[in-house]
């Protein structure tokens, strides 16, 4: 009932404004700082290390490894992510902490003698495990950009391991969901294979050791130390592929980030091998030119230009996408105006474009399931935008008691046959086969926005394909519908990606004729009640300078400021 008044209240107040009209935050409000995470636990801690003078760097790491006992559904040091950034003084950047496939991975890894795809194994098997690249990824921010000292920083984080996660309704539920797949690989005497009920606390002993260990001997700990050596043996007795080798060469890697105007904004967000900056970028360019606060939020009409735009958007993700230190990957052709513009020459008002009419368009070559995703500003100005994940909820469901964390599955995003989807349905090409130390294309979509020249959301989105739209959603039900943080939050979300040619919708939060105005016109909707479209976490600066979050209420996901 809770989503329900939630979802008609946002309608409701969002119906009586105007596009000019001032704004009621309607979200938790700071005056200096902000945390939006997963869980209340992990917010609160990033806000502690901020208060103890720390900057939203050093709260980033304390944020993304607390996430890592708080929410090991997703948070995690047995995966990695991207994080994009933006200093007080405009500086940018981000950092690419994805996995990596090992160095005996190969591109046909998980087909069969006659080449077709073996079900599960890209996905439950010790081969669907990448290189993770969190560990790495928290000590190259710390190094660059960090503050207060590692083991400050890590401090809070042992303690709540060692103190305990109270169990919430939420994570009940998807422990009882998942505890099937989990007990049949783990036996059920480990940590997560035990039954949990709302308000039992959790204990994480062996994570809180390993990350002692971290923040006495630093990230080598995890790629070459006594953390390695049992992570290894532990992978090997199970049939998986990563050694010593693979922990010992990754390394996180900075990237330019990818930077587009849409009207008076300027947006920040991952370039590949994330797929969202580039998809958000076409997305965008493509919607432009239609003036989408007229159609009214949620209306058939601007749901017809927004799926339309995503429609080409996601046959390009299919066709060109991949790790750009693999792949040529043509960004400024994909980005080209004249291109975009000829991209939506075909669509009409009047019938829907099918999916099997749109191809990857003609460029020149110039140049999770589960995730989470968690915000940051700090009282210094600096803002931060982080997605990590293991990809599925919890991961490849490998955990390693004696280490106290689940491994990724990350190697399923790979295209591990070209043509055939990945467990979200994802089309892939030969631009994101499998290789040896390669990255597998993500659609995390960390996301930083500036108008005016000044910082204006930081904004990003666990789900899978649905985390781009989910995105993009956001931003245009704060800039182009006057919503508040947390009702651009709320508000009902669609999505689609081109394969399947289906429109997804929350269920039972858009009305029979919206549905029946796009049937009328050849649109398939997707009615079946289906998981939720992104989980949102993001952070606006109000005209006053004051923070607003929007802490999206279809998880545990909490607002923590000062």
């Amino acid at each position: 009932m809770k989503k329900i008044v939630l979802l008609s209240c946002a309608v409701i107040i969002f119906s009586c404004k105007s596009k000019n009209s001032i704004v009621k935050p309607t979200g938790l409000i700071a005056n200096k700082a902000m945390v939006v995470s997963a869980r209340e636990e992990a917010s609160a801690i990033g806000v502690e290390i901020m208060k103890k003078g720390g900057n939203a760097f050093d709260a980033m790491i304390a944020t993304e490894l607390a996430l890592a006992v708080a929410y090991p559904y997703a948070g995690n040091i047995g995966g990695g992510g991207f994080m994009v950034y933006r200093k007080a003084n405009g500086e940018k950047g981000t950092l690419d902490y994805r996995e990596k496939a090992p160095l005996a991975a190969t591109k046909d890894m998980f087909l069969d003698a006659n080449g077709n795809v073996i079900p599960g194994k890209s996905t439950k098997s010790p081969l669907a495990i990448g290189i993770p690249g969190t560990i790495a990824g928290v000590f190259e921010v710390h190094k660059k950009l960090g503050s207060l000292p590692i083991a400050v920083i890590l401090k809070p984080v042992i303690e709540l391991a060692e103190r305990g996660v109270v169990v919430t309704q939420k994570q009940e539920e998807r422990l009882n969901s998942f505890r099937k797949e989990i007990n049949a690989v783990n036996g059920p005497n480990s940590v997560l294979s035990k039954v949990y009920i709302e308000k039992d606390t959790i204990k994480y002993p062996a994570l809180a050791a390993t990350l002692r260990r971290i923040a006495k001997n630093g990230r080598d700990e995890f790629y070459k130390g006594e953390t390695a050596k049992t992570l290894v043996n532990y992978l090997q007795e199970k049939g998986a592929i990563i050694t010593m080798e693979d922990l010992a060469q990754y390394e996180a890697k900075w990237r330019t980030p990818l930077s587009f105007k849409y009207k008076d904004l300027n947006i920040i967000s991952m370039a590949p091998p994330s797929s969202g900056g580039i998809c958000l970028a076409q997305i965008f360019n493509m919607i432009a030119p239609y003036d989408l606060a007229a159609m009214g939020h949620n209306s058939s009409q601007s749901i017809q230009v927004i799926v339309e735009a995503e429609r080409r958007a996601y046959a390009d993700r299919s066709y060109f996408l991949g790790d750009p230190d693999f792949v040529k990957i043509p960004l400024k052709a994909l980005m080209d105006d004249n291109y975009l513009k000829q991209r939506m020459s075909d669509f009409s008002f009047d019938k829907a474009t099918l999916s099997s009419d749109i191809k990857e368009g003609n460029v020149n070559y110039n140049e999770s399931m589960e995730t989470t995703h968690y915000s940051i500003v700090d009282q210094y100005g600096n803002a931060i935008a982080a997605t990590t994940t293991l990809n599925a909820g919890f991961g490849s469901k490998y955990y390693c008691d004696e280490l106290g964390f689940f491994l990724n599955n990350e190697m399923d995003d790979f295209s591990a046959k070209p043509g055939v989807p990945n467990m979200f349905g994802l089309v892939g090409n030969e631009a994101n086969s499998i290789a040896p130390q390669k990255r597998m294309l993500s659609s995390m979509t960390p996301t930083i926005v500036e108008k005016n020249g000044k910082l204006f959301m930081t904004v990003g989105s666990p789900g899978g394909s649905t985390i781009i739209t989910s995105v993009l959603q956001t931003i245009l039900n704060v800039y182009e519908y006057n919503l508040s943080m947390q009702e651009a939050v709320n508000v009902p979300r669609f999505h689609h990606q081109w394969l399947p040619d289906l429109i997804t919708f929350e269920p039972n939060t858009f009305s029979t004729q919206t549905f029946d105005t796009l049937k009328s016109k050849g649109y398939l909707i997707n009615e079946k009640t289906t998981p939720v479209i992104g989980k949102v976490d993001a952070i606006l600066v109000l005209p006053n300078n004051k923070l607003e979050g929007g802490a999206d209420y279809r998880g545990d996901d909490t607002a923590v400021g000062f």
